[in-house]
Formats: C-alpha cells, structure tokens, sequence
C-alpha cells in the first residue's frame, strides 16, 4: 500500500526530500514473477531462492600439486618405491607402506597417504624417489586440499536477491547445480513526450530537438538489467497520451516516461495519470530533477507503476540514476537496496546550496607534479550546471551531493558518487 494519498502527497505545497521519495517508491514496488533458468542463460539475474550446497567441495581429499603422495610417516626410509601412479579423475588403490604414489593436480589422495611433496623437490631414479629431508623438509598435510575445504555440505552459498556475476555462476556450478530459480527480467516501457522531438535523422525543423533522451535512457535501463519496451513519442496531446500510458501499462511491470510532467500547458502526463489511477508523489527537492512524478496506472489486470522523469537530458539522467536505479533493484527481486556507500574528496569549488539536495557533476583530480601520494581526492566543478548540457555528464565522471542549505568552500570534505557505479545494476 502506497504511504500517502495523491492529495496530500501531490498537492502539498513543499519539495518531498529525496530520500524520503526514494523510499515511497520502493516501498510501493512489488518484485516480479520468478522462473527457472538453466546457469548458461542466468547471468545478471536476481536469485529468487538461495543456493544453498549438497555436496562437499572437493568431495574428497585430493593433491593441490604434480608430486608424490606419502605416509609423512615413511620420509625416513628415503628412498621410497612408487607403488601406483593416480591421475586426476580416477580412484587409487590404498597406499602400500612404505611406498609412495606419483599423483596429479586434483587426483584423489590414496588411503593411508597425508602428505604431498611437489615434483620439484624430489629426485627420481627409475621407480625409485628419494626426498630431501635435510633442507626444506615436508611437513604432514603439506599439498593436501581436504574434502569440504571450499565448501561444506548444507552451506548456504548465496542468498535470495544475490545478483549472479561470474563467480556466482562458477559457484553454482561447482556444486553441480544446472538450473536456479530467478526473477524474470522486469519489462520497462519507456516513454517521450513533446511535439518538439525528432527522431535522430529526420530534418530538423524550427522549434524542433533531437530525441536525445530516448537513446540515453533505453541504453541505461537495457544496462540496467531490464527489457525495455520501446514506445516511442507521445504527442502534446490529452486523449493520445492516455491511450499511450494505458498501452504501455498494460505491456509493462513499470512505465517511464521521459518529459512531460511539469504544470505546463502542453504537460499532459501528470493530469494523464491522475484520470486513469493514482499520482503519489510529485515535485521533489533534488536539483537538476524537481518535476518527478510517481503513480499508479489501472488496468484489467490490477496497477502498473509509473515513474515520470524530467524533459531536460540532465535531469532525465540524474534522475535515473539516483531515483530509477533503486526502485528497479526492488522490482527485480534484490530486496531493499542499500543506501550509496558515498565516497570523500576535498572540492576545489565553491558554492552555496539552495533549499534542494544538489547533484553536481565533478570530475576526480588525479595526482599532479609535485604532489604527495598521501594527497587527499580532489574533485573539481563541471563548467556548466545546466540541466539542459549534456556534455557536462559526458565531461564528469562522479556525482558531488550537497545538501539543502550546505556551504561548500575550496578545500572542504564533499561526499561524491562514481558515475561508473552508478551505471551498474544495483
């Protein structure tokens, strides 16, 4: 259940705090469907169960090096006879006394060795081995990787809303389980809106824009990890954007849509939304990205939520990222996402926050002639802050967050986002 009602959450004369409106949406957002995929097509998706181990791995004791196998018992009786040569992959006979076995990476320890002293280290003469026990001598369970070593039956390997990478998928693996029971990819149908945008290649009349927005924010939910529903452009028009919400809903687990939801004349998504469900959350206290909408949108088969990010390209971005992110780690199964673990460098700028959290874009100041290793992260100011220049994302590489009233001088402690984190998958 939503925590506000559209009247109080959206007609309220104040700026919601982002944190606040981060959690209302994530609070209000329910993960999808699960499905069993096999491990070769689960890459990037969230664990719906944990994983949780049947097997010892190893499964039994085997060599960690090309060697010997022995009874540390026997070393005195250098030189010892090899009695049985085990490669990996096949089961050894008991170990004779007073033998040793030559033995392979991974091969199983043969009953009644403990011991394995590496290739390197012996002299061999026809089937005879003779150890060094003068120098560098070896000790009992040398080389030996013991059964449950990595992992011990009943071990729980991954939790529910794990994200699987690489070494997770190695993990699963390695414990010969084929399938995992995953969230589906969540379906996003994102929308633009606005007479004013064309399509890259088109001629360019007056009082017209390329439709920057739409290639920008299909590429960063698509690496995001979801599949995106491309709906094209909704004219500045009632009834059109309706029927093209309503569409998209009904395709979709979330609808985005990119312009539109200011208090303009031709802003037709917030009235759009409010006729065929629920706005809940609207106007919120981050800059560059006050005019964010959040709601409900009906359809036969029950609610689809919706997110409304601002035209300019800064801001559609930046709220994508600090807001969208989030809210997509909870409708894809990972639970409730941890806060941003901020990092710290001194700024190289000035400024005095208004009454909305800031989001500056900075770039890291690397070491410079004459600097200390010692010396402290500098991060210094795009040339312009603009939510309308683009290039300044592609010029920043972090995110410098200022907070409502704070003032910021040269030199000062500023909490910073990676931009390159920002991009990943929450």
């Amino acid at each position: 259940m939503l925590l506000k009602t559209r009247k109080d959450a959206c007609d309220q004369p104040g700026l919601m705090p982002v944190d606040e409106a981060i959690s209302r949406i994530c609070t209000a957002i329910r993960p999808v469907a699960t499905e069993v995929k096999p491990l070769s097509q689960a890459l990037g998706c969230v664990l719906a169960e944990p994983i949780v181990s049947q097997i010892n791995v190893p499964g039994m004791d085997n060599s960690a090096m090309d060697g010997y196998a022995l009874n540390i018992k026997d070393l005195k009786k250098s030189p010892l006879t090899i009695s049985q040569r085990i490669p990996a992959g096949q089961q050894p006979e008991p170990l004779q006394p007073g033998t040793c076995a030559r033995i392979f990476t991974g091969a199983p320890l043969p009953d009644g060795a403990d011991t394995i002293v590496m290739q390197e280290k012996v002299k061999v003469d026809g089937d005879k081995v003779s150890f060094h026990t003068h120098i560098d001598a070896p000790h009992q369970g040398d080389f030996v990787r013991k059964a449950g070593q990595d992992i011990q039956q009943g071990r729980v390997l991954l939790n529910t809303g794990s994200r699987l990478d690489a070494v997770a998928l190695g993990l699963i693996a390695s414990i010969g389980q084929a399938e995992v029971v995953v969230h589906q990819k969540p379906k996003v149908a994102l929308l633009s809106t606005g007479d004013e945008l064309v399509e890259p290649g088109a001629p360019l009349q007056a009082g017209q824009i390329f439709n920057s927005n739409r290639y920008m924010l299909l590429s960063l939910l698509a690496n995001l990890g979801c599949e995106v529903i491309d709906s094209g452009i909704i004219p500045d028009d009632r009834e059109a954007t309706v029927k093209a919400l309503q569409k998209a809903a009904c395709q979709a687990d979330l609808v985005i849509s990119s312009g539109g939801v200011s208090v303009g004349e031709e802003d037709h998504v917030k009235p759009a939304i409010e006729q065929q469900g629920t706005l809940n959350l609207w106007r919120m206290a981050m800059k560059p990205g006050k005019p964010l909408a959040f709601g409900q949108i009906k359809t036969a088969e029950g609610e689809t939520p919706f997110i409304g990010l601002p035209g300019n390209p800064v801001s559609s971005l930046l709220t994508c990222l600090v807001v969208v992110r989030p809210a997509l780690g909870v409708l894809q199964g990972r639970g409730e996402v941890p806060a941003p673990v901020y990092r710290y460098a001194e700024a190289e700028f000035n400024i005095d926050a208004g009454e909305r959290r800031e989001y500056l874009r900075v770039r890291r100041v690397r070491l410079r002639p004459g600097d200390l290793p010692s010396q402290p992260m500098r991060i210094e100011l795009a040339p312009s802050q603009n939510s309308g220049v683009l290039t300044s994302c592609q010029w920043a590489d972090a995110l410098a967050i200022v907070e409502p009233g704070q003032k910021v001088r040269e030199g000062d402690w500023v909490k910073y986002l990676p931009m390159d984190y920002l991009m990943l998958a929450p």
